[in-house]
């Protein structure tokens, strides 16, 4: 039987690879490290160096904020009213100039830092048109009408402001008294604001005591009868005006008497309101004027559309 020999092939000529296992092999030294901290907030995630940065949301930066909105000019206004020769007059300043130069318009400017609205509209009544005291004072309306002026983006708040008749102002050579009634061309969008402040008067004297504002400090029952009137603009009775004024503990007796006249007659009684801050004595309250005014002002009405159809 034959047997088969082993056969041997050659060791190659090059050196032998030796391959060492890398996990018995030292490790490289590595710097210290710290222990992660809980953050104590949630303001300890965010980043330090994007801080300054815009991040996935499109955020601006704190600085970036007060800047890139424009803000519009903002301007306080007055109303001024008083009853003044039996009618419901306004105070009005000529503009010097333009916008509307040579026009009537409403007191008033631009505010300054640091002063509220209404400090605004009491520097401006005392700067421009010398008035410094008024009965009273409340906030009117907003105005934000993007092209309310022809120069610039502007927000107007306007004031309500009542002067007691008897009172006379010294106002400047450009500043006058021109009754709600018969208002001349106004600048701007005053004429709206000035018919604004006489409906919230005629409302007010409803349901409130504001007459105080617009009365003389003592008055006979018909001399505050002339006030109402020329405020609401229609007639009312002096009888029920007393009635309803002292059921309400708005009048209260003076306990004096205001001689007669040349004429002649009763010395009528004097009286004062109660209280000279405003007061909310009635809200449901409406001094409606008299049915016969009504049907009358609504045939002048008629009237006056007829005719203007015919030119």
């Amino acid at each position: 039987m034959s047997v088969t020999s082993p056969i041997f092939f050659p060791e190659p000529a090059c050196d032998p690879v030796v391959v060492l296992d890398e996990l018995l092999l030292p490790l490289p030294p590595h710097p210290a490290t710290k222990r992660a901290r809980r953050p104590r907030n949630t303001s300890n995630l965010f980043i330090p160096t994007l801080s300054d940065k815009v991040c996935d949301y499109g955020a601006k930066t704190v600085s970036e904020l007060s800047s890139a909105h424009p803000t519009p000019a903002h301007v306080s206004l007055a109303v001024v009213l008083q009853v003044r020769a039996g009618r419901l007059q306004v105070l009005l300043w000529e503009r010097a100039q333009e916008p509307f130069a040579g026009s009537w318009s409403l007191p008033g400017g631009y505010l300054v830092p640091g002063e509220t609205l209404e400090q605004s509209i009491r520097r401006q009544l005392a700067e421009k048109v010398d008035v410094r005291e008024l009965a009273h004072l409340e906030q009117l309306e907003t105005r934000s009408e993007p092209r309310r002026s022809p120069d610039e983006w502007q927000l107007a708040t306007a004031y309500l402001g009542l002067v007691p008749s008897g009172a006379d102002p010294r106002v400047p050579g450009d500043t006058d008294w021109h009754a709600v009634d018969a208002l001349p061309a106004l600048a701007f969008d005053h004429e709206q604001i000035v018919l604004a402040g006489r409906e919230r008067l005629r409302a007010k004297l409803s349901y409130t005591n504001i007459g105080f504002a617009l009365a003389p400090q003592q008055f006979t029952i018909s001399e505050l009868r002339d006030v109402y009137v020329a405020a609401l603009g229609h007639d009312i009775s002096a009888t029920n005006l007393q009635r309803v004024l002292l059921r309400r503990g708005v009048l209260e007796s003076t306990g004096a008497v205001r001689a007669s006249g040349p004429a002649g007659g009763r010395p009528g009684a004097l009286f004062r309101f109660r209280a000279r801050a405003l007061e909310v004595t009635d809200q449901f309250a409406v001094l409606r004027p008299p049915a016969g005014a009504v049907r009358g002002a609504l045939l002048r009405s008629g009237r006056s559309r007829r005719q203007g159809g015919r030119h």
